[in-house]
């Protein structure tokens, strides 16, 4: 087991010109972290090799391992020349990662940001196949360079561990799993610790995020709050601060047998190098305290 930071945790930082993200990486070496979630927002190697590099030999400096990549994706395009569009974009990615010595990637299948009528079962049902296909082009792509593709419970459709498992088990490659976020279920309302206990067999990687959460009839007033598919609200909180069950979680990931990375992301409204820190010592410190 290994504990780490997404880089996304601290892009406030970085989009206020703090910090770039070869600071970012020495900022998780100085407070512990074991390796390092590169998500490319505030910064870019796709079309920059020079920077890949220098983040590369950065984290070999400082003993602090690459452990994946993750960056958005859509395959539902309007026509075969936009969806293939979009798979050759991937692939440029799938060459970076492998330019930097990462063995895993998280890319997304449906757009992030969804109107209401989208989010639902009839929208993933309609574009299936697309889903499917394109991840199977990307995963069949990246086994050349022993990479693991994943997709996330992420965004507002493809997020409940059913539609998960459905497009896994559809995909049928050894090298497709998921990165499982214990916390992103909320998103789509379901209980986190379902969605763990479903998942976890098929997780390459697995991030633990915290959220404050509120009912639709519940308005929690001014805030970083956002809407749920259901119109529940939640916000992030500091890993081990927020209404998950984050104890029970731990035990679950811990009692399955997995032993890979744990990526802390933090999307609260604390500092983000506070709420970061705390986030990696609480994670150490349960995954040591639990029992299974």
């Amino acid at each position: 087991m290994k504990v780490g930071l997404s880089t996304y945790s601290l892009v406030k930082k970085m989009r206020a010109g703090n910090m770039d993200v070869l600071d970012v990486i020495q900022w998780v070496a100085d407070n512990g972290g074991e390796h390092v979630e590169l998500v490319p927002y505030e910064f870019t190697v796709v079309d920059n090799p020079e920077l890949a590099d220098q983040i590369k030999e950065k984290a070999q400096q400082l003993g602090l391992e690459l452990s994946a990549y993750s960056l958005p994706a859509n395959f539902v395009q309007e026509t075969d020349e936009a969806f293939y569009a979009e798979v050759e974009r991937l692939k440029q990615h799938v060459d970076i990662v492998n330019r930097m010595g990462i063995k895993i990637m998280r890319h997304d299948i449906t757009a992030f940001s969804l109107p209401k009528e989208d989010m639902t079962i009839h929208y993933f049902n309609e574009h299936f196949d697309k889903l499917v296909k394109g991840s199977q082009l990307l995963a069949d792509y990246a086994a050349q360079f022993g990479i693991t593709t994943t997709i996330e419970n992420h965004g507002f459709n493809v997020q409940t561990s059913d539609r998960v498992q459905q497009v896994i088990h559809a995909v049928n490659r050894p090298n497709f799993k998921t990165t499982l976020d214990v916390g992103n279920f909320l998103c789509i309302d379901e209980e986190p610790l379902v969605g763990v206990k479903k998942n976890i067999p098929y997780a390459a990687t697995v991030h633990f995020k915290d959220f404050y959460t509120r009912p639709y009839f519940e308005n929690p007033g001014a805030g970083e709050w956002f809407r749920t598919v259901n119109d529940n609200y939640i916000r992030g909180a500091i890993v081990g601060h927020g209404d998950l069950n984050i104890r029970e979680i731990m035990k679950t990931v811990k009692s399955s047998g997995y032993d890979g990375y744990l990526t802390i992301e933090f999307e609260g409204m604390e500092d983000c190098e506070v709420g970061s820190k705390i986030g990696m010592d609480n994670v150490r410190r349960l995954w040591h305290e639990t029992n299974c």
